[in-house]
């Protein structure tokens, strides 16, 4: 079953916690960082699964926070599952992306290719790393540690069925408040993120794009490196059995047990 996470950005107060959860339950060490004028930190993905963007918007003449939780969205269409060659990121059963650590290879495609540019690579493991929406909480039936933080109701974590119909309230709640441009994200763009989002203003408003598609690189690479995949893995398939049936036929018979040439000379005696 389909899950996700809604981010009610109307109810966002950037105080962090989820950033400090997902540190914490992955286990991703600290990193050094400086002021670069914005009270983001961190400034990027390194050593960091999410980032809340802190957006200023100006309207009526009047000054205005967009703050916005991002990772990895889980979308359904993932660039990096196409283009993966080892098939290192796969869809989970819970309908959000992960990647397999053991099969990463960190050639970058994924990252290169990402449509919201939030994969990270990792030096130092050679491995590219995202938020993986805490599939092992998940598979435990445990609320992915940022939802399970939030301090504000702003993370909700639910069936994506229901996650989309709170979405939708809370649009209509917050435009009978008078935020004309409230509007729900994530419920088609990639073919549908497993985080959906209640924006008070335009995607641009949240340095989200307006209607994100994969890259053409993206669905290059999947007609080319899927169609391969299977091919070698029925190679290996083949070349295993051959080489199991050629054992055997090698293997020495039982003891008592006359082989084909030792019938033969028996039958000559």
């Amino acid at each position: 079953m389909a899950k996700a996470i809604l981010v009610d950005t109307t109810k966002c107060t950037a105080c962090r916690a989820c950033q400090v959860a997902c540190k914490q339950w992955n286990q991703l060490p600290a990193t050094v960082t400086g002021f670069g004028g914005t009270y983001e930190n961190p400034p990027d993905f390194r050593g960091s699964y999410t980032r809340v963007l802190f957006s200023e918007s100006v309207k009526d003449g009047e000054v205005r926070w967009n703050f916005a939780k991002t990772q990895c969205m889980h979308c359904t269409d993932a660039a990096c599952a196409m283009v993966c060659p080892t098939g290192a990121i796969r869809k989970s059963e819970f309908g959000t992306t992960v990647i397999d650590a053991a099969k990463c290879i960190g050639c970058n495609y994924c990252i290169a290719n990402c449509t919201f540019g939030v994969i990270y690579f990792d030096r130092a493991l050679n491995r590219a790393r995202k938020c993986d929406m805490c599939y092992d909480r998940m598979s435990n039936g445990k609320t992915p540690a940022c939802a399970k933080a939030c301090l504000t109701g702003c993370l909700q974590f639910g069936e994506r069925s229901e996650i989309l119909a709170k979405a939708q309230a809370a649009v209509a709640a917050a435009k009978n408040r008078g935020l004309a441009g409230a509007q729900v994200y994530g419920q088609t763009e990639v073919g549908g993120l497993g985080w959906i989002y209640v924006l008070k203003d335009a995607p641009a408003a949240y340095r989200l794009p307006a209607a994100p598609e994969p890259p053409v690189t993206a669905r290059f690479w999947q007609a080319l490196f899927q169609p391969a995949r299977i091919v070698a893995g029925l190679a290996i398939l083949f070349g295993l059995w051959s080489n199991r049936k050629h054992s055997a036929d090698l293997a020495p018979a039982p003891e008592g047990t006359a082989t084909g040439a030792g019938r033969a000379i028996s039958a000559g005696k």
